[in-house]
């Protein structure tokens, strides 16, 4: 459990530090957002660390999921944007991946 909430912990200050840059660079929004978009993705780097894995290829694998389905949210929330079926149908494909990578047998 602890893995699962590092891992969504992770995606929201990915994605939203990401989303910094893509304010600055992309939107017209001041260079003051590279501040919180930094912070943010330092927070996104250390909370990864948490994640309860023996290698961390394993642990980045198993997150692309995660990523993958927070990002679909965060359009769908923040960005207003409604997934379509196959947005939804990736990321069904993504988290079983993400499932299978973090909680098969070892």
């Amino acid at each position: 459990m602890q893995s699962i909430a590092a891992y969504i912990f992770a995606a929201i200050a990915e994605i939203a530090g990401c989303f910094a840059f893509w304010a600055w660079l992309r939107s017209g929004k001041s260079v003051l957002w590279v501040v919180p978009g930094v912070v943010s993705l330092i927070v996104f780097a250390w909370l990864l660390t948490r994640v309860e894995a023996d290698f961390a290829g394993r642990a980045y694998a198993a997150y692309g999921g995660v990523y993958i389905t927070a990002s679909i949210f965060w359009m769908w929330v923040v960005e207003r944007t409604t997934p379509d079926r196959w947005d939804v149908t990736g990321l069904l494909v993504c988290l079983l991946g993400a499932g299978i990578i973090l909680f098969a047998p070892r």
